[in-house]
């Protein structure tokens, strides 16, 4: 029991910096969202995207 410290601060630490990188990449995930989003508003499309009828 000499270490317990050490041992539930690293899994603590370890914990942070996995929930840290999920909501990074989750806010990433809504910022490209929305930036595709306003792109397409704006008249821009991904060449992957199946043109409409007459375009």
């Amino acid at each position: 029991m000499t270490h317990t410290f050490y041992v539930y601060g690293s899994y603590g630490f370890a914990a942070l910096v996995t929930v840290a990188v999920i909501l990074w990449t989750w806010a990433d995930g809504r910022a490209r969202r929305n930036e595709l989003a306003a792109l397409e508003a704006s008249g821009i499309r991904r060449r992957s995207a199946r043109a409409k009828d007459g375009e």
